[in-house]
């Protein structure tokens, strides 16, 4: 490592497998912990309001409409509330559905403010609601799981439609900030408590190379793809992997198994990690969070690299203090040069 290391460089060596000095870190809360990347979500806002903050809907209102005609409605949580109105729930609307203009620069005008406090750091935009949680939203989620079986020739219309968007989106973001954005994170819930909600052949049908085409645009611009996925999508993976997809953001090391998933993927693809979200850090159980946190490095990472550590944020909304997440990443931070230290 040479003394002007950047942490751009340090976050993107870890992803790649390219033996990075240390364990790299993606939080903002505390001082004394490693703060390597800038995350800019200004260019999920919409034009009705910030929906992970309903608080910013016009007038505090129960409910609001996105940019793509999907209403949300607030929940008992303070998080960014839930869809119940679907534009494409009556497939008859298909022919005529317009998404809103992804270049519009509404979309962008923000980021600058941004990326201005990046410094050195590794630059992500954030880009949500991919492929099925965009279909969802737009169609219904049972709807959805019913037409992936009867309906596919719409379905695909729809994926083909969000694919486009996406496509456009990003490349608008490359033209106005070229050469200053090094990661996408985006967003596709896959799985249930047990398995995925989809079967694999089925995935491969419909989704694969919708990714593929995704994620060799991204690269394309010189980024990285970083995707957040909840549920138990371990048989996914190799799919993901096939796709490209540089860094996973999994937050329940539990239900997948940390050994598990550790023997089949640790070194094949990236993690941004976290200690799980619904059965370790809600406890508060500090020394269950610290021997997930070892066994997390030392499963899913490997001496090339291979993990970021992530905070999950929303800590009020999952039921965890701003001590546990101190304590998480005080003992993430015990592993930082933990593969430089085994060699000594």
């Amino acid at each position: 490592m040479s003394s002007n290391q950047t942490r751009k460089e340090i976050v993107a060596e870890a992803i790649e497998f390219k033996n990075p000095p240390r364990l790299p870190y993606w939080q903002n809360f505390f001082d004394h912990i490693p703060s390597d990347v800038c995350e800019c979500w200004e260019m999920d806002r919409q034009k009705a309001g910030w929906f992970f903050n309903p608080d910013d809907w016009p007038g505090k209102a129960r409910e609001a409409l996105d940019d793509w005609g999907c209403t949300w409605a607030r929940t008992d949580v303070e998080n960014m509330g839930q869809v119940t109105g679907h534009p494409l729930a009556d497939w008859s609307k298909l022919n005529s559905y317009k998404p809103p203009n992804p270049r519009d620069p509404w979309y962008f005008e923000r980021l600058e403010k941004e990326m201005a406090e990046a410094d050195d750091k590794y630059v992500v935009v954030t880009s949500h609601f991919n492929f099925i949680e965009r279909l969802e939203m737009l169609h219904g989620f049972s709807n959805t799981m019913e037409d992936l079986l009867l309906e596919p020739e719409k379905v695909e219309k729809v994926l083909d439609m969000i694919l486009e968007w996406k496509i456009e989106h990003l490349r608008e973001l490359d033209r106005r900030f070229n050469g200053r954005v090094d990661g996408i994170f985006s967003t596709d819930d896959w799985g249930t408590q047990a398995a995925p909600y989809v079967r694999g052949d089925l995935f491969e049908e419909l989704f694969l190379e919708r990714y593929r085409t995704l994620v060799e645009e991204i690269h394309s611009h010189g980024w990285h793809f970083i995707l957040h996925s909840c549920g138990k999508i371990n048989d996914l993976l190799p799919y993901f992997i096939d796709a490209g997809v540089d860094m996973m953001n999994m937050g329940q090391p539990q239900t997948y198994g940390i050994e598990e998933l550790g023997k089949r993927f640790a070194g094949k693809i990236a993690f941004l990690a976290t200690s799980d979200i619904q059965k370790t850090l809600p406890t508060g159980n500090k020394e269950n969070i610290s021997e997930e946190v070892g066994q997390l490095v030392k499963n899913w990472s490997t001496p090339e690299g291979g993990m970021v550590v992530f905070n999950y944020g929303m800590g009020g909304v999952i039921g965890v203090s701003d001590d546990i997440t101190r304590f998480m990443f005080d003992e993430f931070n015990k592993y930082t040069y933990y593969w430089q230290n085994q060699g000594e």
